[in-house]
């Protein structure tokens, strides 16, 4: 059983700059593949990002101004969200799987986050 909590959320100004954290229990968390997604109002929940043992994958429209790590030390994957437009608004989810089999398929992942709102004021 793996638990993840987001953290960093916010309002920001347009251009301006937020990084999200997402800690993880458990002790097998270098095996899951790490992902984030978000849902703004009306809309379905979208694949963001990922990272897994091959590499990093996004979305296009984030490509360039998102970065997406982490620290299997601290049991922890991160999303650092630069020159932020008001079209990133949106409640971002942290997923985890274990085996994963499609990136942007939501039933992929094994675990979610509960999600930590992200406002970007114009």
């Amino acid at each position: 059983q793996v638990q993840l909590v987001e953290s960093g959320g916010g309002l920001v100004q347009a251009g301006g700059s937020l990084r999200l954290s997402c800690a993880a229990s458990g002790r097998t968390f270098s095996q899951y593949a790490m992902a984030w997604f978000r849902q703004a109002p009306g809309k379905e929940r979208e694949f963001v990002a990922a990272i897994t043992r091959i590499g990093t994958w996004y979305t296009d429209s984030v490509k360039g101004r998102f970065t997406i790590s982490r620290d299997n030390a601290k049991n922890t994957v991160y999303l650092q969200m630069n020159s932020l437009k008001p079209e990133d608004t949106a409640v971002y989810y942290c997923a985890a799987a274990r085996f994963l089999q499609t990136m942007l398929t939501l039933r992929s992942y094994d675990y979610w986050g509960q999600g930590t709102q992200v406002t970007v004021s114009s």
